[in-house]
């Protein structure tokens, strides 16, 4: 039996160490809401995608709980653990993914929608109602941003802050090109259809040598994945012909280590192989 004096000492030291665990829990969560959950809101807004604070916790609550029952059920509790810990990031990788593939579909149609403005230009339209013009004839996402761009400028904003604006909130290196190009052009003056015009066969040329490397380059990725997935396929055979043999690794904090190994080997390969087959133009 502990003695009075000893309980209330368990007891104070059991009483501070949750306080430091809280306020350090506290503290990692107002972090993880100012730098992880407001930049996934902003980018989630600048992609015309409005949802509130609220919604998103939902959303990394329920990866968090699909996750860790998934890893519970096909490895164990230590892979619930690390899944359930992939879980909190993976909303955030969803929307990098989303934007990523959103700036890609926008550079597309950005080649086709410079060739409709410059021929709006020469027909003698300003470059507002050429913007305008576009954004009518054109899909989502060009259509979202263009037209938001119209309604800044009719609103008061100045039209090379409202270019600046649109090419901040899309991200597109190629949109970029066209706002620096644009804003000069008007400033210092110049045949911005014929500027519209080279920039689009610019692009478009770029368009062409990315695919041709892709092409190229298929066979490499493909192999990198392949070899990256053969220890995993590796041990799922083995672990359903010999489960004796596997059951060591998967029960033991040893093999929890070995597995965190293969893992983070196997994620800076893949990485590694991505890089030597990435050429940037």
């Amino acid at each position: 039996m502990f003695s009075p004096i000893a309980s209330i000492l368990v007891f104070a030291a059991v009483f501070f160490a949750t306080a430091v665990i809280f306020s350090v829990l506290r503290a990692a969560y107002a972090r993880y809401q100012e730098r992880y959950l407001a930049k996934a809101l902003e980018d989630l807004s600048d992609m015309f995608l409005f949802i509130d604070r609220r919604q998103m916790l939902i959303l990394n609550a329920c990866s968090i709980l699909l996750l860790g029952t998934v890893g519970y059920v096909l490895v164990n509790p230590f892979g619930c653990a690390i899944c359930a810990a992939s879980g909190v990031f993976f909303p955030r990788l969803l929307v990098a993914f989303y934007r990523k593939r959103r700036i890609r579909r926008f550079n597309v149609q950005l080649v086709d929608a410079l060739q409709s403005m410059a021929s709006a230009l020469r027909a003698g339209l300003t470059f507002t109602q050429a913007v305008e013009h576009v954004s009518k004839e054109s899909p989502a996402p060009l259509a979202q941003e263009f037209g938001l761009l119209v309604k800044e400028v009719k609103l008061g904003v100045p039209l090379d802050q409202a270019l600046t604006h649109m090419s901040e909130r899309v991200g597109s290196e190629d949109l970029e090109l066209v706002v620096v190009s644009a804003n000069i052009a008007r400033s210092l003056g110049g045949n911005m259809a014929e500027m519209f015009e080279t920039i689009s066969g610019t692009i478009r040329e770029r368009f062409r040598l990315e695919g041709k490397i892709d092409a190229m380059t298929s066979q490499g990725r493909l192999q990198g994945w392949i070899v990256a997935a053969m220890p995993l396929a590796l041990a799922v055979v083995l672990n359903f012909m010999r489960p004796d043999l596997m059951q060591p690794m998967l029960g033991h904090p040893f093999g929890y280590v070995l597995v965190a190994s293969i893992a983070i080997l196997e994620t800076l390969g893949i990485l590694w192989i991505r890089r030597i087959v990435q050429v940037d133009i």
